[in-house]
């Protein structure tokens, strides 16, 4: 439900073109398919990495790398995550991903699939393009407390940003930036 909650509005962009895209094709005759089948392939992702994380939680608290508020208890752990996420910000696959993200007339353009089966292809495709975007940054839930409000919402915004804003790609670098010097 928290990774729902952090990434589906960063996915809203998307979700709109694709629900307009839809609405313009049923105008003209096609057939419609609605936009939940899409939003369903992104969640079906999440939900994925979702039980990956949980998986990783579960191991550290086995470790005894957590406390409590899910928030890493060893130095060395949170440098490194802290570090990996930064220069992970400057890594190909981020950008080719973000790429993917930030541009939802480009996504429906190159990756455009007919039907029911044909959204749900998209939605997962979508949502596996986020995931590679911005799987780093999830792993800071770590280093913050999964469990921290304002943690969860901050790493929240700062996708949404690095997704949305004109000037979101730079300002993910600068951020990489911050994170490697707070790791270090």
């Amino acid at each position: 439900v928290m990774m729902v909650a952090m990434m589906l509005p960063s996915a809203a962009p998307m979700i709109l073109t694709f629900a307009a895209v839809q609405r313009h094709r049923q105008a003209q005759g096609g057939a419609f398919v609605p936009t939940g089948v899409f939003v369903s392939g992104y969640l079906i992702v999440w939900g994925l990495f979702s039980l990956l994380a949980t998986s990783a939680q579960y191991g550290l608290e086995r470790a005894a790398l957590l406390s409590p508020m899910m928030q890493t208890t060893a130095p060395w752990l949170g440098a490194a995550l802290l570090v990996g996420a930064g220069l992970f910000q400057f890594a190909p696959l981020k950008d080719a991903c973000l790429a993917k993200c930030r541009t939802p007339m480009g996504f429906i353009m190159t990756e455009w699939r007919d039907g029911v089966r044909g959204a749900l292809v998209m939605g997962l495709r979508h949502g596996a393009f986020c995931a590679g975007c911005c799987w780093a940054l999830m792993a800071l839930l770590f280093v913050g407390g999964v469990m921290n409000l304002l943690w969860v919402a901050f790493i929240a915004l700062f996708v949404l940003i690095e997704k949305v804003v004109p000037a979101g790609g730079r300002l993910g670098k600068a951020g990489g930036i911050v994170l490697v010097a707070w790791g270090a």
